[in-house]
């Protein structure tokens, strides 16, 4: 199965690996979901990363998570994203990655992108966790 986790999925997974998101991101690294990201969330999870003081990494050692990430799921340039019902502008590089790699599923929090959900295959992390978590 293909997904997108955005940002905040990601954030969320590295800080609380308990947590739902964190178990999302435990199933990827055991090889149970291909994860398909861009530059924009990898970018946007490296500006996020150092503020929270739950995660004790330098900036550095950010950068060199995301440059595994990298390595570790198939990146993708965002498709150009037009769609007019987009409330918040800064979200479209993240649905135009959903597009752009086809995949079953985008994973967020975001209610801006959840609002969409009736148009895109986009769902909350326990949304995807009651379907298809084990």
């Amino acid at each position: 199965m293909r997904v997108v986790p955005d940002t905040n999925v990601l954030v969320s997974g590295l800080a609380y690996p308990g947590s739902v998101p964190g178990r999302i991101l435990g199933v990827w690294r055991q090889g149970g979901l291909d994860v398909v990201l861009s530059r924009y969330i990898l970018d946007e999870m490296v500006r996020v990363l150092p503020r929270l003081s739950r995660i004790l990494l330098s900036s550095a050692e950010i950068r060199d998570l995301a440059d595994n990430f990298m390595f570790l799921a198939d990146i993708v340039e965002p498709a150009p994203e037009s769609d007019a019902t987009l409330r918040d502008r800064a979200d479209r590089p993240v649905l135009g990655t959903l597009r752009a790699a086809q995949a079953d599923y985008l994973i967020t929090g975001d209610k801006d992108l959840l609002s969409l959900a009736e148009r895109y295959p986009i769902v909350t992390p326990a949304t995807f966790w009651d379907r298809h978590g084990t």
